[in-house]
């Protein structure tokens, strides 16, 4: 067979195949080839899962998967997870130009004249054994207060939502670069052959009221290898796009199909020196008929125990909502995938803070809360890190109306997140911001620092596990970040 034959075959065959095989090749067809630096080449014997690279982890690891519970638009802080009683007491009178300083803001309240201090819309109570103070609005989270490790002291340069969810998920503001899901599953491969190692599962607000996008290369493989971008699951009977047999195709004349493709490209691939592109499409194929069979069994809840639904909320098995995702995310996390992450838009809260923040805590509390203390229950949250966070906080002071505000704008230079399982010291608050919730007083952490710290729970070095790209190693925290050892157990 000529070549342009068997280019045409395999062209005129990829349609249907799977929508993860052609959107995994299709994102790391021309960026495959690049090679490999400093953590070695590919092997599964050296590593924690199948497909490793050689010499990791690097350090004994607490956390063999991550669930990151994303709730995009930025969460206040000052609102649910740090009292400031201060903002009660100058209520509607500006904060001192002292405080503020020369803080970056967004181009919405950057050119304001006042800044009326807004106070925390519920009061705060002091949850759990160890304390830890977490606004009413939140009594879920409140319930699992000594499984979790708050830190008040996140700060990041991005004031705006996509830039700033970029940056935590990728390293740079700039869209381009791998996803930290992309990097885990290159890194520490995959314990589970029947699912994609990086999963990413979506929600919004029922009010449809944030309007923000969940652009893909929040999930993008970058330059490393097609196979490591995350798969989307969407909500209803069909998770993933072309995954289905088409009429009348039964799996086993697919499976004939496959393995046809696979010796065609087998013989490419040697011809070409065995191109990673060409290594990436087989992969691919291969797993988009494995997820044939293993897809529709993890979205069938029959044998879900009804206590445990009944746990998550009345939401629970409705497809696309928050509560739902969080079920299957469970679910992935016993299958051994390495790396869910859940998107749930709508905390911007620009001027309907007073009625909206409510029933973002009401959709996303209990099923949250519900995650942690399942995966306790089944004996999964030691070796399974929750990450629950925005890409930034909200101002402590009002936006809109001065004399009545109504919402807060974004604010980067502090806001708070917390984390539960993997390794993380439990029932543990770090770092603190000043009187107003304005600036870091104690410990603060960067975005970079947040990052190396979750790759050092997962037994990485974040300053060794890194792909050589247009001649310089690149990693996941650039060339910034440091380990913050007080969060870890």
């Amino acid at each position: 067979m000529s070549d342009p034959t068997r280019r045409h075959f395999l062209r005129s065959s990829i349609h249907g195949i799977g929508g993860i095989a052609l959107a995994s090749l299709l994102a790391g067809e021309s960026k495959g080839a690049a090679l490999a630096a400093g953590a070695g080449s590919v092997a599964s014997a050296a590593g924690t899962g199948v497909g490793a690279l050689s010499g990791l982890p690097h350090c004994a690891a607490k956390a063999k998967r991550i669930i990151c519970l994303w709730q995009g638009g930025g969460p206040s802080h000052v609102d649910l997870f740090d009292p400031k009683p201060a903002l009660a007491r100058f209520a509607g009178s500006d904060i001192p130009e002292s405080v503020r300083g020369a803080t970056r803001l967004s181009t919405m309240s950057s050119g304001y004249a006042k800044w009326p201090a807004l106070p925390a819309i519920k009061p705060f109570r002091k949850c759990g054994a160890s304390g830890i103070e977490i606004s009413e609005l939140l009594p879920g989270i409140g319930g699992i207060a000594d499984d979790i490790c708050l830190v008040r002291s996140m700060h990041t340069e991005a004031v705006n939502h996509s830039p700033g969810v970029t940056f935590f998920m990728t390293g740079s503001q700039q869209p381009g670069r791998p996803a930290m899901g992309s990097w885990l599953a290159y890194g520490l491969g995959t314990e589970c052959e029947e699912l994609p190692s990086f999963v990413v599962l979506t929600s919004s607000d029922r009010e449809k009221s944030c309007g923000q996008l969940f652009y893909e290369h929040y999930w993008s493989n970058g330059f490393l290898p097609g196979r490591h971008q995350g798969v989307r699951f969407r909500p209803g009977a069909d998770p993933v796009p072309y995954l289905s047999n088409p009429e009348n195709v039964s799996r086993a004349s697919r499976r004939e199909l496959l393995s046809g493709l696979a010796g065609l490209n087998r013989l490419r691939a040697a011809a070409t020196g065995h191109d990673a592109a060409i290594d990436t499409r087989i992969a691919q194929y291969e797993m988009a008929f494995r997820m044939q069979a293993s897809v529709p069994d993890l979205l069938d809840f029959a044998d879900e125990p009804k206590s445990v639904v009944e746990m998550y909320g009345p939401d629970a098995l409705v497809p696309g909502t928050f509560a739902n995702n969080c079920l299957i995310a469970r679910r992935l996390a016993e299958r051994g995938v390495r790396f869910v992450q859940l998107m749930h838009s709508g905390w911007d809260q620009h001027g309907n803070l007073h009625t909206h923040l409510a029933v973002q805590c009401r959709d996303t509390d209990q099923p949250s809360a519900a995650l942690v203390r399942d995966l306790k229950q089944r004996g999964l949250l030691d070796d399974t890190l929750v990450l629950w966070m925005g890409e930034f906080g909200r101002t402590p002071f009002g936006q809109g109306d001065s004399g009545n505000p109504s919402g807060r704008d974004h604010f980067g230079r502090a806001y708070s997140m917390w984390m539960a399982g993997g390794g993380v010291r439990a029932g543990h608050v770090h770092g603190a911001t000043d009187d107003f919730g304005w600036n870091i007083a104690k410990d603060p952490v960067h975005v970079h620092d947040m990052q190396a710290t979750v790759l050092r729970l997962c037994g990485i070095d974040h300053e060794r596990l890194t792909y050589r790209h247009q001649g310089r190693q690149y990693r996941l925290t650039d060339v910034h970040g440091k380990v913050v050892d007080d969060l870890i157990a």
